[in-house]
């Protein structure tokens, strides 16, 4: 065991939590270490849609959202489906995301969720200027589309939370107001919410790339290795390697949808879930988007990945071992032509990730209970990218004993 590892910090997982809590140890001076078991962005981290949503504080488990569920669940190609292998397995999650939607638990979680985006929004622009990752960066705004004045004004209560909370945005009312924005629409979306400070990156992999050579350049090192168990051993944390084992001064565990089976050979339960994202990425010239597209009522996003055009999102609430069911990306792709009827579909490319996901909606950023020198950050959702550079900050308030920026017991590792 080299005095490197046995003196620094070793942050599990290479996406973008784990480079994003690696970069801003590193900055406060820490030696950091980074293990993952397939590389650099190689899991959710590598295709997500790229957005940075600032915008989306209102959690998944909403009051009323579970008589909605029963018609989703029963949809194997709906914005939210559990496949019937996985029913029974994922039974006591669905039971703790019910109890996450009563309103108490609902307004607790919400105020919660925007303490955490605000403080990310800022922490995002500060990481962008300390590793100059401008470039990567498209500020291009985003349109919320709804089919018919029911569905605008269902959703007018979510869009005056927004502006309860300092959101910006424009409320649209016609076919046209919304070709002024971004044309090429079906005329079926009357409606529309357009956030402008909305932001997305270029390519989701490229950003994760650009942090990982930032880090690398400042003296940082990624290991590929798998790491199997966690424990505490004279004051320190040691992590059992498929090369043996890594003791280090403090660890951060970061490894997304695969985070709590490590948190559990410390002796501590997550209720982490698995949902499972799936998209379809099309070559430059598909369609001439100008602004990330958000078709809430059907679960799915269009943005603009490195000229070309991704279009996916939908939850399937299935774990890590069942196949995937690309069907959900084809249906996903064949939506998406009906509602912009000159997009191009061919030549595109399916992906399907892992995203970790609590059930009230908020990650677990916390101290392990059982081992001091373990800090957790992880079950962001498919949120990880927007709350990345949040979650690095809090992370090195946690490593350093000093007062997080913000109040800390709504991510507590024993909430649950």
């Amino acid at each position: 065991m080299t005095k490197e590892q046995a003196h620094g910090i070793l942050v599990i997982g290479a996406g973008i939590i784990g480079l994003s809590a690696a970069l801003e140890l590193q900055k406060q001076g820490h030696q950091v270490r980074v293990l993952d078991r397939t590389g650099v962005a190689a899991e959710a981290s590598a295709a997500s849609a790229g957005a940075f949503a600032f915008t989306d504080i209102v959690p998944l488990a909403t009051p009323g959202i579970m008589r909605k569920a029963p018609k989703w669940l029963l949809d194997p190609l709906g914005p939210l489906s559990v496949p019937p292998a996985y029913a029974l397995r994922i039974a006591p999650w669905m039971l703790r995301f019910w109890l996450a939607s009563w309103r108490s638990r609902y307004q607790a979680a919400l105020a919660a969720q925007v303490q955490l985006m605000a403080h990310s929004r800022a922490a995002l622009e500060r990481q962008i200027a300390d590793v100059d990752g401008e470039p990567l960066m498209q500020r291009e705004g985003q349109l919320q589309l709804y089919e018919g004045e029911a569905a605008f004004r269902a959703a007018l209560p979510d869009w005056e939370l927004r502006r309860e909370h300092g959101i910006r945005f424009d409320l649209l009312h016609s076919p046209a107001e919304i070709a002024e924005i971004q044309p090429g629409l079906a005329p079926r979306f009357t409606h529309a919410g357009f956030t402008p400070d909305w932001m997305n990156t270029v390519n989701p992999r490229d950003w994760a790339g650009h942090l990982a050579q930032a880090f690398l350049a400042r003296g940082g090192r990624i290991d590929t290795a798998g790491v199997t168990a966690l424990r505490s051993e004279g004051g320190q944390a040691v992590a059992q390697t498929t090369d043996g084992p890594v003791a280090a001064n403090q660890i951060v565990v970061a490894c997304g949808a695969w985070s709590h089976h490590l948190a559990r050979t410390l002796g501590e339960r997550f209720p982490l879930e698995t949902e499972r994202g799936y998209n379809t990425t099309l070559p430059p010239g598909a369609f001439g988007l100008r602004t990330h597209l958000t078709f809430p009522a059907h679960g799915f996003v269009v943005t603009r990945i490195s000229g070309g055009v991704r279009v996916g999102g939908a939850v399937e609430l299935g774990g890590l071992k069942l196949p995937p069911n690309y069907r959900r990306a084809e249906t996903l792709l064949q939506k998406a032509k009906r509602f912009l009827p000159g997009l191009d579909t061919s030549g595109g490319t399916q992906w399907m990730g892992f995203r970790p996901s609590m059930p009230d909606s908020l990650p677990v950023i916390s101290r392990s209970a059982r081992a001091a020198s373990v800090v957790y950050a992880f079950g962001h959702g498919h949120l990880g990218l927007t709350q990345a550079a949040g979650t690095a900050e809090l992370v090195a308030d946690l490593i350093a004993n000093r007062p997080p920026a913000l109040p800390m017991q709504p991510y507590a590792a024993t909430r649950f």
